[in-house]
């Protein structure tokens, strides 16, 4: 079972790099992500969800590809990579993957303008490696779905690993 963590930064460049390093973390095997998204609220207000992986694109790739291949048997690849990508690419559009975009939303209204909120959907880490080097960025965690008794060990931890491997 996945585990669910918001936490607030003061800009959008900071989630980012956060979820940048989270991603070079996952490349050495530290941590298991399954969806990791950047909130920002913007000076206006609105919200904007910076998704970490475009299912849109990967619909249409793979609807491409699908209907190439089925284009062939009827000797038309090219109308059936048109019309797999385009149907893919809807399909893609409409899926929904990781965390719930109407949550995330909610959430981002109570976001202070300017500032951004990294969601990130953890399957399993090994928490000793991953919380310093995401304890440096600083932040604050606003939700997780963890018991209140781990979400305030975490936040404890947390703010040791940071007093003891400042920026």
């Amino acid at each position: 079972m996945s585990n669910l963590f918001a936490i607030s930064y003061p800009d959008l460049p900071t989630a980012q790099q956060v979820r940048t390093e989270l991603g070079n973390l996952q490349k050495q095997k530290l941590i298991d992500i399954e969806d990791a998204v950047v909130v920002e609220r913007r000076q206006d207000g609105r919200i904007k969800l910076h998704q970490a992986v475009s299912t849109t694109g990967m619909g249409a790739a793979s609807g491409a590809l699908w209907g190439g291949v089925i284009g062939l048997l009827f000797f038309m690849p090219f109308l059936g990579a048109a019309i797999g990508g385009a149907t893919g690419a809807a399909v893609g559009a409409a899926t929904e993957v990781g965390v719930d975009d109407d949550f995330m939303r909610k959430v981002g209204q109570k976001l202070q303008p300017g500032s951004a909120a990294l969601f990130v959907l953890v399957r399993q880490a090994t928490p000793d490696k991953v919380l310093p080097e995401i304890a440096r960025f600083g932040g604050e965690i606003i939700q997780t779905s963890l018991s209140a008794e781990a979400e305030e060990h975490l936040r404890e931890t947390l703010k040791a690993t940071k007093v003891a491997h400042p920026a």
